[in-house]
C-alpha cells in the first residue's frame, strides 16, 4: 500500500490529499462549491454538491498519480464540524440544504434557552455553550420548518449528521451512519464527560434519539468504501473534525501543546489531558482526536472570520484577483495608515460570544489605499487570534512557548511575522501546512498500520519554519488596546 488518501470537506472546498509513508504531499486536488446565503445571517450548502464535490476529488487525485484502490491503505475524513445535514434514512436525500457552522439564524432560540436556565447544565455535560455556532440548534429548527420533518423524525425516518456522517453514509451505501468523538463533541447533544448522547440534552433540543449517528472512535476501522467507482473496497479509518484533525496532525500529544489553524475562520486549540475542564474565560472544552481509544480534552477558541475576510476583499470589495494576491498587495504600504478591520461578518466568537457584533472598517483617510485595507484585513486574523490565546493564558496560568500553525494563511509570511509581533512569542510553521489533511491521515494509517506507531510519526518531522517576534513590547500593548477599542464599538455598535 503506497498510499493514505485524506478526505477534507471544508466550508468553502472539498480537497483530496494523498499522503505517502514520509507524510508528504504526492498529489491533491480541489473543487469550490457555491455559497448561499438566503438571509441576512443565514448560512447554507447544497449537501449534494458537497458530495459530489469531494467524491470528484478522491478520484482525481488518484488519478493523477495513476493510483489504484488497491495502493490506498485507508481513508482519513476530517469535516467542517457544526454543519448540519438532515436526510431521508430510505432514500439518502436530503430534507433541506445544510446549515453552515456561520448561521445565525437560530440565534433567539439559544438566548430563549439561556432565560430558560438550561445553559449550566449544557455546558457542564457538553463544555460548549449556548451559541447558533453548534448543532443542536440548527437541527431542531430544521425539524420545526421543515413540512412534516419532525413527524417523519420520530418515526425514525430521518438521520441527522455533521459533514463526515453525510459523507461516511454514501461511501458506505448507507450502511454506516457514524460519526467520531470530535465531531459528536461539537453537537451539543454529546456529553463529553461520560462519553455518551445525553438523554437530558436531547429534551432540551427536542431532538428524537433515533436521528443520531453511532460514535466510533477517531482512529478505527469503520467500514470500506462500496459506492464510488475507483474507490471501491478501500478502508475508512480515520474520522475527526477539521480543528481536532489539525491538532492531531501537529503533534500537538501532551497536555500544554497547542495549534492555532488558519482557514475560513481561525481555531486555536490547547490539549489539556484526560481530564475534563471547565474554562472560566469564555473558551470552550472539546474533544480532542485520540490514536488511543481514551477521552481526550482540549481548550478550544474560535474565530469565525480569519481567511473568509481576504475572500470578502476578493469577492466583495475586488481588491484582488485571487485570495493569493493578498500579501502583495498588503506589502506594498508599510503599515496600516490608522486603518482598523473588525470583520464581525457573523458576530464574534471566543473569547466574546457575541452574535450581535458586527463589521468595522475604520480609520479611513483620503489617502489610503487598497494596500492599507489588505494590510488591516490581516492583522484583523491576528489580532483576533491574540485574543484567544490571552485568554488560553489567563485558563492556564502557563505561557506558551510557541504557537504551531497551518491551514491556507499560514503561508503568508507577512502575516505570521505580524501574528509573532503581536503574541509576542515564536510562531512555528511546519513544512506541512496541510495539517488537517494530514491528522486525518495519520489517524487512518495508525489505525491500520500503515504506521506503525506515534513514536515514528513524531520522528519523521522536520522543516519547521520559524518566526520571532520583532515589535517592540510597547508597540504591541498600543496596537492591542487600539484593536480593543476597535472590538468594542463593533459589539455596541446596535447601542
Amino acid at each position: 500500500m503506497a498510499y493514505i488518501l485524506a478526505l477534507d470537506q471544508g466550508t468553502t472546498s472539498s480537497r483530496a490529499i494523498l499522503f505517502d509513508q514520509a507524510g508528504t504531499i504526492a498529489a491533491t486536488a480541489q473543487h469550490e462549491f457555491e455559497q448561499h446565503y438566503p438571509q441576512p445571517g443565514w448560512v447554507e450548502h447544497d449537501p449534494t454538491e458537497i458530495l459530489t464535490s469531494q467524491m470528484s476529488c478522491a478520484v482525481e487525485v488518484l488519478g493523477k498519480v495513476g493510483a489504484r484502490p488497491r495502493d490506498i491503505a485507508a481513508i482519513g475524513i476530517t469535516n467542517q464540524r457544526e454543519t448540519v445535514v438532515v436526510w431521508e434514512r430510505a432514500t439518502g436525500k436530503p430534507i433541506h440544504p445544510a446549515i453552515v457552522w456561520q448561521d445565525r439564524r437560530t440565534a433567539a432560540q439559544c438566548e430563549a434557552l439561556q432565560q430558560d436556565g438550561v445553559g449550566e447544565t449544557v455546558s457542564s455535560r457538553t463544555g460548549l455553550v449556548l451559541d447558533p455556532y453548534f448543532s443542536a440548534t440548527k437541527v431542531r429548527w430544521i425539524l420545526d420548518h421543515v413540512p412534516g420533518a419532525r413527524a417523519s423524525a420520530e418515526r425514525g425516518e430521518l438521520a441527522f449528521g455533521t459533514v463526515d456522517s453525510w459523507l461516511t453514509w454514501h461511501l458506505t451505501s448507507g450502511h454506516r451512519h457514524v460519526t467520531d468523538v470530535t465531531n459528536a463533541s461539537r453537537t451539543l447533544l454529546y456529553n463529553i464527560v461520560k462519553g455518551e448522547w445525553d438523554t437530558d440534552l436531547l429534551g432540551i433540543f427536542g431532538i428524537p434519539e433515533s436521528m443520531l449517528p453511532e460514535v466510533v472512535w477517531s482512529s478505527q476501522h469503520v467500514g470500506e468504501v462500496t459506492t464510488t467507482l475507483g474507490l471501491s473496497g478501500i478502508p475508512i479509518a480515520g474520522i475527526a473534525g477539521d480543528q481536532q484533525a489539525a491538532l492531531f496532525g501537529q503533534l500537538c500529544w501532551n497536555a500544554g501543546e497547542a495549534k492555532n489553524t488558519y482557514g475560513t475562520g481561525c481555531f486555536l486549540l490547547q490539549n489539556v489531558g484526560t481530564q475534563f475542564v471547565r474554562s472560566k474565560h469564555r473558551l470552550i472544552t472539546t474533544l480532542a482526536a485520540s490514536a488511543q481509544h481514551r477521552l481526550e480534552y482540549a481548550l478550544e477558541g474560535s474565530v469565525f472570520i480569519g481567511g473568509a475576510v481576504v475572500q470578502w476583499l476578493r469577492d466583495n470589495l475586488r481588491l484582488i484577483r485571487s485570495s493569493g494576491e493578498v500579501e502583495a498587495l498588503a506589502a506594498s504600504v508599510p503599515d496600516t495608515g490608522g486603518v482598523v478591520f473588525v470583520p464581525a461578518f457573523v458576530g464574534l466568537g471566543a473569547p466574546h460570544w457575541d452574535p450581535h457584533a458586527v463589521g468595522l472598517l475604520i480609520g479611513l483617510r483620503r489617502d489610503t489605499r487598497p494596500g492599507h485595507i489588505a494590510r488591516a484585513a490581516l492583522e484583523s486574523i491576528a489580532f483576533q487570534v491574540a485574543d484567544v490565546l490571552e485568554a488560553v493564558h489567563s485558563e492556564t496560568g502557563t505561557p506558551l512557548g510557541a504557537l504551531r500553525v497551518d491551514g491556507g494563511a499560514a503561508v503568508n509570511d507577512l502575516m505570521m511575522q505580524f501574528q509573532a509581533d503581536v503574541l509576542g512569542v515564536p510562531v512555528v510553521r511546519p513544512q506541512v501546512t496541510e495539517t488537517t489533511a494530514l491528522g486525518a491521515a495519520y489517524l487512518a494509517g495508525l489505525a491500520t498500520g500503515f504506521w506503525a506507531s506515534t513514536d515514528e510519526l513524531r520522528a519523521r518531522r522536520k522543516g519547521d519554519v520559524r518566526f520571532e517576534p520583532l515589535m517592540d513590547a510597547n508597540d504591541r500593548t498600543a496596537r492591542r488596546a487600539e484593536w480593543h477599542r476597535a472590538v468594542e464599538r463593533s459589539r455596541n455598535w446596535s447601542d
